[in-house]
């Protein structure tokens, strides 16, 4: 389990997980080869790629999805916000009263756990622009990049701006180089009613493809 998580993770997000973990098995390795050939079949490839946000609105709003790929057209600014940096302790207790009601992590290990992860004290959201034109913003939920927060906190010996700007550089001025996917996902507190019930659990920086040449 990763030592970052948010508290948009704990409180609201609908958890899936396989009938029988024993029945997995790895039956290979998908590498970086070819400018990310292998991942983008697998990703890419095997299922829609929507580009304007609204088309996904809609969807959740009529039930019909609550996970997706989405290519945003811009990426304008990558912005964060500061949060409480404790967690909260009525959620807290609410979380832990759907647990024993079998509703949340079987592993009993799981509170412990949650106690001993320093809780972020940024919320940081991709400004952006889709095939309409529409400029959005939406939450960063992949734990990536509190864990990129936290190393680069350490690296900079506690300094909070610093780290940010670092931040900053890598999921902005080094992502926009490449071709950036986001993977989109609902919330069951959000899914069916709010605005725009997507948040973004997880980008997806492949590199350029290389132009083939026609003679």
């Amino acid at each position: 389990m990763p030592n970052f998580i948010s508290e948009d993770d704990i409180y609201s997000t609908i958890t899936y997980r396989p009938v029988n973990p024993a029945d997995l098995s790895v039956t290979g390795k998908i590498g970086t080869e070819d400018s990310w050939r292998a991942r983008r079949a697998l990703l890419l490839e095997k299922c829609p790629v929507y580009t304007d946000l609204q088309e996904l609105i809609d969807g959740a709003h009529a039930n019909r999805i609550s996970l997706a790929v989405f290519k945003p057209s811009s990426v304008i600014a990558l912005v964060w916000e500061e949060c409480e940096r404790k967690w909260d302790t009525v959620k807290l207790e609410a979380m832990r009263g759907r647990e024993d009601q079998g509703e949340l992590f079987s592993d009993e290990g799981w509170k412990e756990a949650i106690q001993q992860m320093p809780k972020l004290p940024y919320k940081f959201f991709y400004k952006f622009s889709d095939s309409s034109g529409k400029e959005s913003k939406l939450q960063i939920l992949d734990w990536e990049i509190g864990q990129l927060y936290w190393n680069c906190l350490k690296s900079t010996q506690d300094d909070e701006q610093v780290a940010l700007e670092k931040v900053r550089q890598k999921y902005f001025d080094e992502f926009l180089k490449t071709d950036l996917h986001f993977f989109l996902g609902t919330t069951r507190e959000y899914h069916g009613w709010a605005t725009n019930p997507w948040q973004i659990i997880g980008v997806f920086p492949t590199p350029l493809q290389k132009q083939m040449k026609l003679f």
